[in-house]
């Protein structure tokens, strides 16, 4: 499938389905015709030496510095020299990419001023597999991701490094390999790269992707351990979710009662206790804030993707160009430092629900520490302390990066997002997520081997997944290789896949 770029209907699901599995990007007809009215009013004012910030004058502290028509022919390259400032390790291709077609989206509402053959060569570079490296650290978050998108730009000058299938070379070598002209940066096309904050964008709309499967998980993580401890399932009943309102709740419900469909815990088969601890009976109601969280983030990324992120901005109808701050990263970073506090909260209701299953004195008759030979083995005891540090390291990484702006350019850029910090936090906390999650499921499934009573035909096509890569416990055993192919299996959305596969999709 290819996907055409409009400038107006770019999704999460777009930028993963570009950035991680290659799909084709086409540039809509119309787009291109929007760029090319805008290079064309662009120019007249070019001609005319009227004033414009980053066209004939400098940046930053250098905006009021006017540039003669020589100047002006070489600015754009020394623009992207000094700004290809990031540091250490490379960003994954996948972020690169997914901030390429970010770009290409903004270029096309045809409000940039660049010439159409960069967003052409942007196009291009995506369906031949060209991709800068970049460095991963250096983007304040505003005046757009600029450090990283100016090594994408010096690609775009036949310099700087790139990946081609996969493979770094120069940027020189893998354009020339992918028998892509390199266009050069004329007036303009330097900062019409980089002014914007697509490479934090892309980032986000990556972790949502992911992290909404993850809740997803969690739901089955949920509903395998309240089956192992007996839980009630009353609090569950979707009327008493309707009655407060809030849909993320309301799904969550909604999802549990589907995975223990058939079982005797919801056929009402086992007795159950009154009322049961909140980490028990109040899953939905966490779980369902984090899903209403992720979904207002995601709702602030789309409109991202698909806004003119860009300084200055044209309005080629009125012959008009605005210079202001829509490259700033605010609008993302708020909403998405919630978003990674939110997989953090879920982490820590994970936690609290494997700490019930290991406890006898709160497991409602399973063995201690999920062992039968309690005293000579130690069980899944040790399983707890590593999820309970990966918990501690998502905590500190959940305090929020978009109130700790750092002013820079001789006070001229005195408040910035830091969007970026926010963007790579968010994937360690993720990360550690996939590993906290991994230990609730693989002490739900050895749980649920105790129990003799059926469990719902979701909960059970899950159990049964995990036995595929995790034996039962019989004996003690080093846990660290147990514990890698969990997380990995919940990375993969294996456990996800196959019970959806069996009763439905999940909400």
């Amino acid at each position: 499938m290819t996907i055409t770029v409009t400038g107006s209907d770019l999704t999460i699901e777009h930028v993963v389905s570009v950035a991680r599995l290659h799909e084709k990007v086409k540039l809509d007809n119309k787009a291109l015709n929007r760029i090319k009215k805008c290079r064309a009013m662009l120019e007249k004012k070019i001609d005319a030496h009227e004033i414009m910030y980053g066209v004939n004058t400098g940046i930053g502290e250098f905006s009021e510095v006017v540039l003669d028509d020589d100047q002006v022919k070489q600015f754009q390259k020394y623009l992207i020299y000094n700004h290809s400032a990031g540091i250490g390790d490379p960003a994954p291709i996948e972020y690169v990419r997914g901030a390429m077609l970010g770009r290409i989206n903004v270029h096309a509402h045809g409000q940039s001023g660049c010439r159409p053959i960069i967003t052409q060569t942007l196009v291009e570079m995506l369906n031949k597999n060209v991709t800068p490296f970049i460095c991963q650290k250096g983007s304040v978050g505003a005046c757009g991701d600029l450090a990283p998108m100016s090594q994408i730009a010096l690609v775009l000058l036949g310099e700087g490094k790139a990946y081609f299938k996969d493979k770094l070379m120069s940027g020189k070598e893998a354009m020339e390999k992918a028998k892509i002209k390199t266009p050069g940066l004329k007036a303009r096309d330097g900062l019409a790269v980089i002014n914007g904050s697509n490479v934090l964008t892309a980032m986000s709309a990556i972790f949502l992707v992911d992290a909404f499967a993850w809740l997803k998980q969690a739901e089955i993580a949920a509903a395998m351990s309240l089956e192992a401890l007996k839980a009630n399932m009353k609090p569950y009943t979707k009327k008493l979710h309707e009655a407060r309102g809030f849909h993320g709740a309301i799904t969550s419900a909604e999802n549990i009662n589907k995975l223990i469909k058939n079982g005797d815990l919801k056929n009402g088969k086992i007795k159950v206790k009154v009322q049961d601890a909140y980490s028990m009976r109040s899953s939905p109601q966490v779980i369902g804030s984090a899903r209403d969280a992720l979904s207002y983030a995601r709702s602030q990324v789309e409109i991202e993707l698909n806004g003119v992120g860009d300084n200055p901005v044209f309005f080629p109808d009125e012959d008009l160009q605005i210079s202001g701050a829509n490259f700033q990263g605010s609008p993302v970073s708020v909403p998405m430092d919630m978003a990674g506090a939110a997989i953090t909260m879920v982490s820590v209701l994970s936690e609290r629900r494997m700490n019930r299953l290991n406890n006898p004195a709160l497991s409602e008759g399973l063995p201690a520490f999920l062992t039968k030979g309690a005293g000579m083995f130690s069980g899944l005891m040790l399983s707890q302390y590593t999820a309970d540090m990966q918990i501690v390291e998502q905590r500190i990484l959940s305090t929020p990066a978009c109130i700790q702006s750092i002013p820079a350019a001789a006070d001229q850029e005195d408040f910035v997002s830091m969007g970026m910090n926010t963007a790579i936090k968010n994937m360690q906390i993720l990360d550690n997520a996939y590993g906290v999650l991994g230990i609730e499921l693989m002490a739900a499934a050895q749980a649920l081997d105790f129990r003799e009573y059926k469990p719902g035909d979701g909960v059970q096509t899950a159990k049964e997944t995990i036995r595929k890569q995790v034996k039962f416990l019989d004996v003690d055993r080093p846990l660290y290789p147990d514990h890698t192919k969990m997380k990995e299996l919940v990375k993969s959305k294996e456990i996800l896949n196959t019970v959806e596969n069996k009763i439905g999709r999940l909400g």
